[in-house]
Order: C-alpha cells, then structure tokens, then sequence
C-alpha cells in the first residue's frame, strides 16, 4: 500500500538520456521503493492538472525552470513559480521541495523572497545520492501526513491502530457481535470493520469526553474554534435542531421576552418550549414569487421591536419587558445573507444575546465573498464598546461541508454586557447531547473543520462557486440562443440573480451572464440586493444589507415575475421537480414557480450539466405537448381518473389556472404579514397537547381557536400557524391560505404540500390541524 503520492513537476522527461535526467529517473525509483506513487509532470500546465484532481498528495518536487509560466513578473514568468503559487492556494503547508538547475548560474539569491516561504527545501539532485534525495522526500511526505491530521482523528486512529479488545459498550464489540448471525454479518460486510471498531464508549479515556470538553475532543473543539473563529466551539451530534433548542434554552427563561424571525426553524420554536419563553415575532419581506428575504432594517430598528412588544399580548406580563434573545436565520433557504455587523448593530439597542441560526451557512468564514456575512464576523474587532452582544452561531456542518449527517457546532462570542461562562452553557449542552456519543460522527467534525483550514478551505469553495457561476451563466446562455435562434418557443427556464452587474475597478456595467468568472467569484458587490431592483422584487432594503449566496441557485419557472406579475400561461414548478425526480435529479425545495439547487463541494460539470439536459428535454416535451404518460408514467398510474390522456402542456395549464385563480401566492404572502393573534405561551400549548387537553379539527370548525402545534407549510417551509396563535377567522387570512392549499390537493394528487402539523383525512382529502379543547 503507497504511504502517499508525490508529484515530481520536472522539465526533463523520465524517459529520456542525459546524467541529469538519469538522476531523477533513479530518485523516482527510490521514492517508489520507500512505497510512494509518483505523478509525473513536464510542463507547469501538467502540474495544475495534477493539483486540481491529487488531493493525497503528501510531498511536491517542482523545478524552476518548469516550462510554461505567465507570472506578472519576470522573475516569476518561469512555470516553477505557478506551480509553487497554485499549491500554496491548494494545499495547507504541503511539504514542497525546489529542483534547481545544475547547467545554470542559477543561485537562491536569484529567487523571489517568498519562495524561500513556500518550500521546505532545495535538491541539487547531482550533490547527493538519489537513496539520500528520495529520503528527504519520503520524511518530510510522512510527517505531513502525520500533521495534517486533527486532534480527535489522529487519536481515533491512534486507538484503532493498538488493537485493544473490547470490554465495554456498545455490546457489538467492534463488529464481532454481528458476525454471530447471517443478517448480522450482511451489516457488517456492508459497513466493513473499521466503522465498528471506532464505535467505541465514553470508557474510553484516552479519546477525551464530549461533555466535559476534554482530552482530543477538546483539542478538536478548541481547533474549531479557532477555525471558525469562535471563543468557543461545541460539538453537536444530533443536528443543527439540537443545537438551537440548546441555545434557545440557555437564552432565555421562562417568560422571558425573545424576538424571533418568523422565518425560522421548527427547532427553534422547541426551544422555546422547553424555556417557557414568550415570543415575539419579526416579519420578513416576502416577493411575487412567494420567496422569504431578510428581515427589513426598519422592521428590526429599536423603535420597531419596541412597538412590536406593545402590540403582543403574551408580552404584557413578561418578567421583563426587555427581550434577552433574539433568533435570525442567516443564510435563508433561498441564500438570502446579512451585513451580521449591520444586524447586530441594530439588535444590540433590543437585546444582550443574538443568535444566527446558520444551518445552511457554515462555510462562510472561508471565502472572502462572504466577509462580515457569518455571526462569527461580530466581534470586538468589528463592533467595539458596550454594547456588543453575544453571539451565537448554530451551523449544520453536514449540510454544505463535509461531514456525516446530524453533525453540527455551536459558535459562541461572548460578549461583557451579556458573558457565556462555559460551566453554565454546558449544563444546556448535557441536556441536549448524549452520553452515547457516535465517534466517526465526532471524527467527522474535526476532519470538517481541518479540510477548511487554511487555503484549502477557499479553493474548495471556490470550486462550488465557480461551479455554481457557470450553471447559472448557462441557463441565461441557452434561454439567449433559443430566443436568437427562432426554430423554436422562445421560453426557457430562468435564474434568480440580478440581471446585470459591475465592476467596481473600472464601473462598466455588464450582463450577468457576460461577466468574467473571476469578478463573480471574487466581487461581492454582484451579489448585493439593490434597493428596490426588480429582480429580487423585496422592498425596504438598504444598500449592501444583504447578499444573495451564489451557491444557493435558484431556477425560475414561466407564471410569475419576482415582482409578482402573472402571465397568461405557466409552468408550475412541482411538476418540473416531479419529471427531474424520473431523470434521478432531486432538488432540494420547490415553490410554486421556483425550485434551488445547492452547489456543494461535491457538485461537478457533469452533474449540473445532467441537469441542463434534463432541462432541454422537459422544454422539448413541453414544446411537442407529449402525453403525460410519457413524462410522468408513475404519476398517471397512480392516479388515472384524474391525468389520463391528459398531456404536460394540459396539465401545466390546468395547474397554472388554479394557482392564478386561487391567488395562492398573494394568499400565502398575506398569512406570512398579517401574523395570527398570539393568545397564549407556546409551553402551555403543549403542556395541554401531551395531556390531552386538544383536539383535530377541520377547517371548517377550525375557526377563532387556539393552535397546539405549529403549522409549516412546505413550499416554502416558514411556519404560517404557532402553537399559542389565534387561528382568526373564517375568511382570515391563515384559514384562507390553509383552505387554497387543502383546495389544490384535491384537484392536483401528486402534488400535494408538506404540511408539518396538519393531519390528512385519508376518506375526504379535509385538513385537519390540533386546536386546544375550549373549555
């Protein structure tokens, strides 16, 4: 087995003659002895091919004279210098050794100072034998293999490597359990031995304990957090909702007064819950396409959040009137972020503890486009004096870094006016972790925070954006030629983004989708949301407040505009998700007319460009009017009575009509701004839900009671109904969004909503929703 692979970016060919090239064919040969892989590469063009796809390489051997440069200067115009920077931008202190010339003049006084930073040495390869040479080599490739490694990880492996037997739990004992039955040994052989040998038990000391933040689990938050740029960062096993309610609950007590976006995780309700807090809602602006934005500056200005606590009655007889946390989610689902520093500004004036919920966000920090974008960028540094708040940032590392899934962190920054001691916090923590803990899962997040670590963690995202830019220039691109082209309807799908951008160094103004990569990439002023631009279509927004995240995209769909126009004609996008789910394509939230898309690490050319062609087709489909048994043949098996012999260009009216006519965006838009009356604590709620003190109840009857369960309505996944909230009127607006959206089951099986907290009469189709019993 190879100890690591070593890239030899040389000018002379492996093949060839010559006493020099001789030499290094025999220091290649060495190297493969001592049991490493050699790539080799003769031109600095061959080098960079090498560095973007060998992410194991342990060790570099890289000639000056490389062929093939283009530096900005002509001392490094030579390939060796490229080759040497790009690594630098790649790999995190990557042991690299210069290859100097032996027919030349050449000396290390004739080099640029940086380089001298960049290697850890110099080989003259006729000055010492190649068995001296390769070892070097060998040495130095060990050792970084060796310190690359985290703190939990190099101990885990550590553990695994001493083959210890086990006398503690779990009782599986490394696998061995398993072994003893035939479906035992089926799960054994398809996980292989080493996830069981590293599911070991708190017993064992020398890994260190998740709750008292010790030995290499403490090294390996401490590691995070300086990382992440914390204080203090706590490891999280069961998710992003974990995380919340634990913050949540060590906020605010109960009935104590906590500002909360409404655009929140159900998670964050449940921390409520358990505290007994009382919380005040703030409203986000919402567009014509029914996405959720930020929240507005005037909306979370002092006087705003002082009047929204006058006019909530839960709030009357609050212990304080002052609230003592506030929740925001940053990014949003469709990429929405905030100026944090800006946001945290204006909370400070509210409260002495904000927190950003950052599930879908925890890569912020490592790319500049996102500077002072993440809750980790609060700090004295940025907001001195005061009155700074607390903040606190729950990321779910495995949703968009690489992580096992439930795996999340806490980010803490103290603050004076309001100081987290870690004794206290961590009482919250043990009530919400567990003396159980999965170690791959922990290994997970120390090898998370490491792969970020230095310039490796921009070069992979810079990866994901770029990738993310070309998807989104391409789809603007093709929608371009098929109208230029007039061989077919000129529609095509759309993108969320702003339609022109421009470059701050020289203030040309450009398309969006004629814009060089690298200022997309690199310039965040492409992605800020002007005040009032109609391609965003949110109101009450101030210059650079907030930013759209590249990676999020989000694909628009024929029916409606982002300032809420409607055309006569539509193309639902639940049934564009459902035909790209036959194709194997799952996005990952659809509305109406948009669905996103999320650019992770993991997304190639090849996979969005799957993508593009599943587009083409459904465009194509949808041009000829091909029938729906062909598009969707699952879909019409299912439900024959209500799709057979209909066509997709049928079914895309029929939808675009019910949609248009039951006005379920505005529907929608209206229950997200005019918020329910709140008549009681959440906690009372569910103390009556779990002791039977409630009941389900159509919509019909539903009207002027009391909700026991928050409803979430999937799209758009924000909660229109809270457990405490007056359910309103008949013809109010929740009841009425509630009634459209139970309507459009009905008429569209198949295509039904996710609703969290609404039962399905599976006789009648009625929605049913939990009320507490009157008295």
């Amino acid at each position: 087995m190879a100890n690591g692979t070593v890239l030899l970016a040389l000018r002379e060919d492996p093949l060839g003659g010559g006493v020099s090239t001789e030499q290094l064919r025999r220091i290649g040969k060495e190297l493969e002895n001592q049991g490493m892989e050699l790539r080799w590469a003769a031109s600095a063009r061959d080098a960079r091919a090498t560095l973007q796809t060998e992410s194991q390489l342990a060790a570099a051997v890289v000639a000056w004279d490389l062929p093939g440069g283009g530096g900005a200067s002509r001392e490094e115009n030579g390939g060796g210098a490229a080759v040497l920077r790009q690594i630098e931008r790649r790999f995190n202190r990557l042991p690299v050794f210069l290859l100097m010339a032996e027919d030349s003049d050449q000396d290390l006084e004739h080099l640029p100072l940086w380089v001298s930073e960049a290697v850890v040495g110099y080989i003259w390869p006729s000055e010492d034998t190649a068995t001296f040479i390769a070892g070097r080599v060998v040495a130095a490739a060990r050792a970084y293999h060796q310190d690359i490694l985290p703190p939990f990880f190099k101990a885990l492996r550590r553990f695994d490597d001493a083959h210890q037997y086990s006398w503690h739990t779990p009782a599986h004992s490394g696998g061995v359990a398993f072994l003893k039955s035939a479906v035992g040994r089926a799960f054994f052989d398809y996980f292989g031995e080493r996830l069981f040998r590293s599911d070991l038990s708190i017993s064992v000391g020398e890994l260190g304990s998740l709750f008292e933040h010790n030995g290499p689990i403490g090294d390996a938050e401490r590691n995070a957090a300086r990382v992440f740029g914390s204080d203090r960062t706590y490891f999280v096993l069961h998710g992003d909702s974990t995380a919340d309610r634990m913050v949540g609950h060590y906020s605010v007590t109960r009935d104590e007064i906590a500002l909360v976006d409404r655009n929140c995780h159900k998670s964050v309700l449940h921390g409520l819950v358990i505290s007994g807090a009382r919380p005040v809602y703030l409203v986000p602006t919402r567009n014509g396409y029914g996405l959720a934005g930020p929240l507005p500056p005037a909306g979370i200005a002092p006087e705003a959040v002082r009047a929204r606590i006058a006019a909530n009655p839960l709030a009357a007889d609050a212990v304080t009137p002052e609230p003592q946390y506030a929740v925001v989610t940053n990014s949003t689902y469709d990429g929405l972020c905030y100026d944090t520093v800006a946001a945290a500004r204006a909370f400070a004036a509210s409260t002495p503890r904000l927190h950003f919920d950052e599930a879908w966000f925890a890569y912020a920090r490592f790319h500049p486009l996102y500077a002072g974008r993440y809750g980790m960028a609060v700090g004295p540094d940025t907001f001195d004096g005061p009155e700074r708040p607390t903040v606190f940032s729950t990321q779910s590392t495995h949703k968009l870094l690489a992580a096992l899934s439930q795996t999340a962190m806490v980010h803490v920054k103290s603050a004076p006016r309001a100081p987290v001691e870690h004794d206290r916090f961590n009482e919250a923590f043990m009530m919400h972790g567990t003396t159980s803990p999965l170690y791959p899962a922990i290994a997970s997040l120390d090898v998370a925070t490491a792969m970020m670590d230095g310039p490796q963690g921009q070069w992979l995202l810079d990866e994901a954006i770029t990738e993310a830019i070309r998807f989104r220039q391409a789809v603007v691109r093709t929608g371009r030629r098929i109208a230029d082209a007039g061989d077919r309807p000129g529609w095509f799908f759309g993108v969320w983004q702003p339609d022109t951008v421009t470059d701050p160094a020289t203030g040309e103004r450009m398309p969006f989708a004629d814009a060089p990569a690298a200022l997309l990439r690199g310039e965040p002023a492409c992605w800020r949301l002007e005040p009032d631009a109609r391609w965003h279509g949110f109101h009450g927004l101030g210059d650079g407040y907030c930013m759209l995240d590249p990676i999020k995209v989000t694909l628009t769909c024929p029916g409606v505009t982002a300032t809420g126009e409607v055309p006569p004609w539509g193309i639902p996008a639940r049934i564009l998700t459902s035909y790209l789910a036959t194709r194997g394509i799952v996005v990952e939230k659809t509305d109406s007319y948009t669905t996103l898309i999320l650019f992770s690490m993991g997304i190639t050319k090849g996979k969005w460009g799957t993508l593009m062609d599943a587009l083409m087709d459904f465009k194509a489909l949808y041009d000829a009017d091909a029938p729906l048994h062909r598009v969707l043949p699952g879909l019409v098996e299912q439900f024959p009575r209500q799709y057979a012999g209909a066509t997709l260009r049928e079914l895309c009216r029929r939808m675009h009509e019910h949609l248009t006519q039951a006005d379920l965006i505005t529907a929608l838009d209206t229950a997200f701004q005019q918020l329910p009356e709140p008549v009681a604590p959440p906690q009372l709620c569910y103390q009556q839900l779990v002791r039977g003190g409630t009941e389900r109840l159509r919509l019909s009857e539903a009207a002027g009671r009391v909700a026991a369960a928050m409803v979430t309505v999937t799209p758009p996944g924000i909660p229109v109904l809270m457990p405490g909230e007056s359910t309103g009127t008949t013809d109010g607006p929740l009841l009425r969004y509630l009634r459209a959206l139970e309507a459009f089951d009905r008429a569209f099986p198949g295509f039904h909503s996710e609703a969290h907290g609404v039962v399905i009469d599976p006789d009648s189709g009625d929605y049913l929703i939990e009320c507490v019993r009157m008295p």
